[in-house]
């Protein structure tokens, strides 16, 4: 089950720019649900802006070999 994880942890990009985008399309896609009085296009919005924000620390979980170091807050 791992390895049918990490082929599609490869097709995802790992650069942060498309899911920014996700995340912006969707919020332009709830607002124009919202003036629109459409509650789909509402609910894809919201699905679009919690694919984005889901995706992208998911991502960087599973391509990263190791976790980032934390440094001494003291």
């Amino acid at each position: 089950m791992p390895d049918l994880a990490l082929y599609l942890a490869a097709l995802l990009p790992r650069s942060a720019g498309p899911y920014f985008a996700m995340v912006v399309a969707g919020f332009a896609i709830g607002i124009l649900g919202h003036l629109a009085g459409s509650r789909r296009l509402v609910a894809a919005g919201v699905f679009l802006i919690f694919l984005g924000a889901f995706l992208l620390p998911l991502t960087i979980n599973l391509t990263e070999s190791t976790p980032p170091q934390i440094e001494d807050a003291r």
